[in-house]
Order: structure tokens, then sequence, then C-alpha cells
């Protein structure tokens, strides 16, 4: 690649930060893309891996492979530990410094366990393929954990389910756990009826799906109370350890749920590197951009993703958050690349406008809601719209046909193929499986 070409820096190969490398392809720059891992991941169906329906380099795809007929790409696989906006230096965790002349920072986000962040050992949560294979692991050992005791109550304590979060993550995860419960794993064992397993949904606000309007709330709250979802809304976890939940009711008082197996699915917090940007954050420490996002006094750094507190453009020239879901990333991601060529020209982008096309969630087999704005569904409808909607964005036609036949064979045999645990996981195990 020619040195002399401005030299554009992406920090993270999301969704944002894999849309902008798409918009570079060819264009009169050098392009380096930097990210902790080796793969592109879907992270939408990361919760099938976590609950054994999908394997992972079915939502996973390398990214040498996927951009390896860009010329003017080079990737990195590295941590990012610092950037040095005045020297406009990226600086890695080896201690290598990368120089940019633009730079788009899409490094995404982390649990966030609104500062009690020692929870995390008792209520893991789900971003990784890491922590998908760990989920995994304590989800399907719990089972046979309560196959090992003779004693009813502590059977009862490992077969009760705990899901901290009504959102889409949540919500979806719950409602694949009572399946598991009521159909995968139904005549596999001997001590236990896994079909009277627990699984409850907490969220702290007064109904599930927040995002959706109030009528699909509670669509999807009947949708999953029907497969066996206990859903126990206004109800605010205060304490989580080794052996259970403690929730604050909605009239002040307190109840103890027994239960060794918890899921966070309740709140997200940018990358720690927004810090490293010394510029005003937001309470979940989102970096604040402007209308092209750019961070401000330097119109070369951009912020896409999870990690920006962005907002659209209207027509009528309010300005809305843009949501932090896969396709407000992806036009970001988009936006910030345009940005670069046309600044490169000497000219300027209009103001980023977020296109909403919709909500989807699924509750369970045949059972989801979608928002499409004008139109609302929800049920056998909706859910084959997810099924349709996930399978076009998956990247690479192998993944595709790979993901619609294990959901296939899963719709008519209720089997999940992918449940083989390499190390079981108990109470506060960390170890990967």
């Amino acid at each position: 690649m020619n040195a002399e070409l401005p030299h554009v820096v992406i920090v993270g190969c999301g969704f944002g930060g894999l849309e902008a490398t798409k918009v570079l392809d060819g264009a009169p720059v050098r392009v380096t893309l930097i990210d902790r891992s080796n793969h592109h991941l879907f992270q939408p169906l990361l919760y099938q891996v976590a609950t054994a329906g999908l394997s992972a380099p079915s939502i996973a795809s390398p990214i040498r492979h996927m951009r390896r007929h860009q010329r003017n790409l080079t990737v990195l696989m590295a941590e990012v530990a610092a950037i040095d906006k005045a020297q406009r230096l990226v600086e890695l965790g080896d201690g290598q410094q990368i120089p940019y002349d633009y730079l788009i920072v899409a490094a995404g986000a982390t649990h966030s366990y609104f500062g009690n962040d020692h929870w995390q050992t008792h209520a893991p949560g789900l971003k990784t393929l890491a922590d998908a294979f760990k989920l995994r692991a304590r989800l399907l050992s719990a089972f046979e954990k309560a196959e090992t005791l003779a004693d009813q109550p502590a059977r009862e304590s490992w077969l009760t389910f705990v899901v901290i979060g009504g959102g889409p993550t949540g919500v979806e995860m719950a409602g694949t756990l009572a399946e598991i419960a009521r159909h995968t794993l139904r005549d596999e064992f001997r001590r236990i009826d896994p079909s009277r397993a627990q699984v409850l949904l907490v969220e702290g606000s007064d109904r599930i799906l927040a995002a959706f309007k109030p009528e699909q709330s509670a669509q999807a709250q009947a949708q999953l109370e029907r497969i066996g979802v206990t859903v126990r809304v206004n109800c605010r976890v205060v304490g989580i350890d080794e052996t259970g939940v403690d929730l604050q009711l909605p009239g002040g008082g307190r109840e103890r749920i027994e239960s060794h197996t918890k899921v966070w699915a309740a709140g997200v917090a940018a990358s720690p590197l927004a810090r490293t940007l010394d510029v005003p954050l937001d309470r979940a420490g989102r970096v604040i951009v402007d209308e092209h996002m750019n961070i401000p006094g330097h119109t070369e750094v951009y912020v896409v993703g999870d990690m920006a507190a962005a907002h659209s453009q209207e027509k009528d020239g309010s300005r809305k958050p843009v949501p932090g879901v896969s396709p407000g990333a992806k036009q970001a991601g988009r936006h910030a690349a345009r940005q670069i060529l046309a600044r490169m020209q000497g000219r300027s982008e209009a103001a980023f406008r977020y296109q909403d096309y919709g909500s989807l969630a699924t509750i369970g087999r045949k059972a989801a809601v979608a928002d499409l704005g004008s139109i609302q569904f929800s049920g056998f409808s909706a859910w084959l719209f997810w099924l349709f909607v996930h399978v076009y964005f998956l990247i690479g036609f192998r993944n595709r046909l790979r993901v619609f036949v294990d959901w296939a064979w899963a719709y008519f045999t209720f089997q999940r193929h992918a449940r083989i645990v390499v190390e079981p996981q108990h109470h506060g195990d960390q170890d990967e499986a």
C-alpha cells in the first residue's frame, strides 16, 4: 500500500466497524482494522449459542477471510489500551503505537452492574463468545447438578433460573430456557423432571420490552407466561450471591429467590476505552458525539455504535437519540466512513439521520413481537419474520444455510445439538468451557 495515502484506523470489528471498512474498500486510503478477537460476531444470536441452539461458527466469521479481497486493509488482532488525540496515536496493549490521520472508534459495550460489579461472578452477562460458552456450561450443568442431589429443596434451587432484565436479550433468554426445560431435555433424566424447572424474568420497570409499545409488551408477557416463564415487573434486584437473588418489591418489601443460576441482561456500559478519549461522557459512559459522529474539537475522530451517545437529525429539525441496536451501529459506521471520504474531497456529508426499520424480539417457539412503525404484529407471523430477518443478515451463505438447517431441525424435533460441556460450571466458577 502507498504509505503516502491517508491512514484510517478502525478500532473494533462489530457492526459499526465492519460497515465502515466496507465503505472504505477501494478508496484512496490505507485502512488498519484493530480488534481483540479474530472474528466478527453476529451478536443478536449470541444467546442461541449460550442456550445450545447454535454452534459458535454459525454466528461468527473470521475477519481476515471476510475482508480478504480488500487490498487497502490491514487487520491487526490486538488490544487497544488508549488513544492519544493530541499525537494522533492508537496505543496497543503491548506498547506499540499506530499513527492515524482519521480514527473510527467502534469498540462496543460491556456489562453494567450499576456499581455492583461483584454480582458478575454470580450473574454473568452475554457479550462475547467466551461469555456464551461459560453461560452454556452453567445452564446445562445446573440440570446435571440437580440430578445428583437427593434433597428436593436443594434440587429446586438448582432448577430455578433467574434472568435479570426484561429487554430483548432477557426475554429471548427466558423463553429459550423454558423451552429447553419443557421440551429439549424431556425424557433425558431419571431423578429429576426438567419440565418442573422454574424460569423467572425480573424487570425493574413496569413492563418488559420497554422499547416496544405497551400493548406489545403485554402480548410478549402473555406469550412468555404461556410457555412457563414467571414474569416479575416492578421488582428491583438489590442483592445477588452464590445461592440466590434478593428483590425489592413494589410495596417496599423484600423477597429472596433461591437460585444457583442467574443471567444478567439488565444493563450495558460503553467500553472503558471511551474514558481514554478524555471527552464528555453520558451516564452509561458513552461518548457524546455531534451530528457527524465526531468528538468535540476533533473532526478526525469518530465514535460509532454502542460507544456513542448519538442523535439523529430528523426532517423537522429535531434530534432523536439513536438506539443501541445493530442497524444504528451499521448506519453510523457507514456515515463516519463516508464523511472521511467527503472531507478528503473538501466537502461534508449531511448530518447523520437514523433510518428506523423497526424492532423485533422472539419469545420462543412460534412466538415473537414485531414493531415496524406503522405495523405491529405478534405470534407465529412475527416469529417467522424474525427468523427470516436474522438469517438474511447473517454474514456468508454457509452461515445462513447452517442456521436455517439447525432451526428447522430444532423446530421439528425440539432438539438442540450444541449441548457439549467441556468443563462443568457451578457456583462462582469462571473457567471457560
